[in-house]
């Protein structure tokens, strides 16, 4: 876990990490948001609607800008102010991910950063876009 304090901080700063969403995690997503659509529970169902099986589902997907912020940018001091995500495409089931983000902003007077953030899949692929806020709230 990155520990950068808001000194540390310097526009065009920039982390990433991979990931893979398995069947453990959906279900543990089904059980946390209770969310059964069959597009994310039934590979039959997805696989007539023209997708190659079972979609992830997109919040699914975007918690991991959570981890982006509070593990590796900047990481523990980190508090999540806001997310804004436009998703482009679908995951499924065993994508691996990649999790990237670029420091945009900063502002001094309340040590609050933007952050431009995207998730893409191994081909290359953008699923998601984000605008994440956070604030810098180092101990005393």
């Amino acid at each position: 876990m990155n520990e950068y304090r808001w000194s540390d901080l310097k526009v065009g700063l920039d982390a990433q990490f991979e990931t893979t969403i398995g069947e453990d995690a959906m279900r543990r997503f089904v059980e946390i948001s209770g969310d059964v659509n069959p597009l994310h529970m039934d590979d039959a169902f997805a696989r007539n609607r023209g997708f190659p099986g079972r979609v992830v589902f997109g919040m699914l997907a975007s918690s991991f800008y959570s981890k982006l912020v509070g593990v590796y940018l900047p990481g523990k001091f980190a508090l999540l102010h806001g997310i804004d995500v436009e998703m482009k495409a679908p995951a499924f089931v065993g994508d691996r991910l990649t999790v990237k983000g670029q420091i945009t902003h900063l502002s001094d007077p309340y040590k609050r950063l933007e952050i431009k953030a995207a998730i893409i899949n191994g081909e290359g692929k953008t699923i998601s876009k984000a605008k994440i806020r956070a604030g810098v709230h180092e101990p005393a």
